[in-house]
């Protein structure tokens, strides 16, 4: 019935859609296996892309040529870049979607893509011979060969729904969880363990009281996600988010519930994300404060249903009903679907390469909430990877990884797989120690063309980040040689509070000063704007930002420099750690387990000290 495929893809959400994707485009035949055909690419829990880091994770996975910022901008109905108070370093996009749009127009993008195929199942084994994966086994039976296979499991692995003291199996609120693979992969020696995460109620919109809420606008200028020209939505007309706020009334209405808590009966046993804790975890660890905040975010443009960000929970329904009544502008509100908690297995991500491809199997490969990671972003770019280099491996080719000066999907697969996590893994800009360099603006500057040299990135988004790096220095130049009178510029200068020019000067020392942007510059010089009048925004952004920033982003690649001559130290493998015995035992223990390529891999491992790299260093020279 089944043909011999190079790469099978179990799973169909985030990460599974963009392995699939990925994998196609550079070559192979593809075969994605889902349990439901009708929720590929669901956006199971808000309806919403992007935010603080992940933003730029997006950006890099459209900078690869991957689908999700695409997808994103042909769904978005509000878009907003965050942290613009700040500088370009922390500047993050985000949208709200169409919840059904977005996973509508993943579907058209993965039938469109060749050499994708599809099939509906519960895939229950992976067929291993000889420790490696060669393909799957089936709910109903069929035994289906590949190359490489990706296990992309989501929520589903072994799933338990809780809302109160209810509870059943489940990978998705009305989806039934996927047994079998844990149970056989564990048998064979790898590390799995529980985590858990949540989702707010779904309320009625027409039941809320809008007048009682904060008007949350989208941006006036739409940046979007894709570094290709899509099509996006016009400002005027963005669908408004809201926000309101809990207070102690609500918090003691939710305490009520708190005897039939399946998180403080015991009944969960794994760990909840840190960072987007149920409202009932934020009212006991936060018991100081009197309200938390709320955001009212709508599902679609012709929907009426809401989603409660920041109302997170698995109390009992009569308990979410009754709080929620007490939140201002939702006195009257109606829930289309109670809040839920829902407990997984995952795979301890130590146990991966930087390919994401398992170290016991070869020819196997995780990504996304397997690898215990939160998030579609996370998920996503996770996919990507793995659909790579499963694609790599199967014709024999060398892996496809990103260092961790090179990208943010390069911080969060180094972080799994030296690291670990014990909890949901979420991506912040704090992770990145070179986030200066690594900016949601430049991701297309950073990594088409190493996408492009392996044959993902397409020649169009070649020719477009050529000619973008072509202009920005034409930009740079101009902006180096262009001499500003004082008279002109010195009414500027007194509007914003900076002081006067008393002689002449370019163009690139002026922008160097606080509060002043080129495009205001550009409005005070006539001159200066007709000459700049050929390029685009983005390219006039950009220049900007490598003038003005010029300083700190020399600083850090400096850093990055130093950095080098440690990743590029090559550990052998399977090295006997034993033999140094100046080596402390947790240190020989963690290599032992991690087995790190590198000497700069060895020094992120929790355990492993600076001198222990220094006794490595030595013994490596040699």
């Amino acid at each position: 019935m089944f043909s011999k495929y190079d790469v099978i893809v179990v799973g169909a959400g985030h990460a599974g859609c963009e392995a699939a994707a990925a994998a196609a485009n550079l070559g192979s035949s593809v075969l994605l296996v889902t349990m439901n055909m009708q929720t590929i690419a669901q956006m199971s829990c808000n309806p919403a892309m992007g935010g603080i880091a992940k933003g730029q994770i997006v950006r890099e996975i459209d900078a690869l040529g991957g689908y999700s910022g695409i997808i994103t901008d042909l769904s978005t109905i509000q878009f907003r870049m965050l942290n613009m108070s700040k500088g370009p370093a922390m500047w993050s996009p985000r949208a709200q979607n169409d919840r059904m749009l977005f996973a509508a127009k993943w579907r058209e993008w993965l039938e469109n893509t060749p050499n994708v195929d599809f099939y509906q199942d519960m895939v229950k084994e992976i067929i291993i011979k000889n420790n490696k994966a060669c393909g799957v086994i089936t709910g109903l039976g069929h035994e289906i060969m590949a190359e490489s296979v990706v296990v992309t499991s989501g929520t589903f692995l072994n799933g338990v729904i809780h809302i109160g003291e209810k509870q059943f199996g489940g990978g998705r609120v009305a989806e039934k969880a996927a047994t079998g693979i844990t149970e056989q992969l564990v048998s064979l020696g790898f590390e799995s363990d529980r985590l858990k995460t949540g989702t707010p109620p779904r309320v009625d919109g027409r039941s809320l009281d809008y007048a009682k809420m904060e008007e949350q606008k989208g941006d006036e200028h739409i940046v979007g996600f894709s570094y290709m020209n899509i099509p996006r939505v016009k400002a005027e007309q963005q669908r408004s988010c809201f926000i309101t706020y809990t207070n102690s009334t609500v918090h003691d209405l939710l305490k009520t519930g708190f005897d039939r808590s399946p998180m403080y009966q015991g009944r969960i046993e794994g760990v909840g994300p840190r960072y987007c804790p149920s409202i009932e975890d934020k009212i006991s660890r936060f018991a100081d404060r009197d309200r938390h905040q709320l955001f009212v975010e709508p599902e679609g443009w012709d929907t009426v249903e809401i989603y409660v960000n920041g109302f997170s929970t698995s109390l009992p329904e009569e308990v979410q009903m009754a709080a929620l009544r007490q939140v201002p502008g939702f006195e009257k509100c109606k829930i289309f679907r109670p809040g839920y908690a829902i407990e997984y297995d995952y795979f301890m991500p130590t146990q991966l390469t930087h390919a994401l491809e398992t170290k016991q199997i070869s020819h196997l490969f995780f990504a996304g909430q397997i690898n215990g990671t939160t998030g579609y972003e996370e998920a996503a770019c996770q996919g990507l990877i793995a659909g790579i280099n499963a694609h790599q491996k199967a014709k024999n080719k060398e892996p496809f990884i990103l260092n961790r000066s090179e990208a943010y999907i390069g911080v969060l697969v180094d972080d799994l797989i030296n690291k670990g996590t014990d909890e949901p893994y979420r991506m912040f800009t704090s992770r990145a120690e070179f986030r200066t360099l690594l900016r949601q603006d430049n991701a297309d500057l950073r990594l088409t063309e190493k996408s492009f040299r392996i044959g993902l990135a397409s020649k169009e988004r070649m020719r477009a980040v050529s000619d973008k790096k072509a202009h920005v220095e034409e930009i740079k130049q101009t902006i180096s040689n262009f001499p500003v009178e004082p008279d002109l510029i010195n009414p500027y200068f007194s509007s914003i509070q900076s002081a006067a020019l008393t002689e002449k000067q370019k163009a690139a020392k002026i922008i160097l000063r606080p509060n002043v942007t080129l495009n205001d510059m550009k409005s005070h010089l006539p001159e200066l704007a007709e000459t700049l009048k050929p390029y685009s925004e983005e390219e006039l952004l950009q220049a900007e930002i490598q003038i003005k920033y010029e300083r700190y982003i020399e600083k850090e690649q400096q850093l990055v420099d130093k950095m080098s001559d440690l990743e590029n130290m090559k550990i052998p493998a399977n090295f006997e750690y034993e033999r140094l015995t100046a080596l402390s035992n947790e240190a020989i223990q963690k290599l032992k387990k991690i087995q790190p390529a590198t000497l700069g891999q060895a020094s992120r491992i929790s355990g492993v000290n600076p001198s222990d790299v220094q006794i490595l260093m030595v013994y490596m020279g040699r």
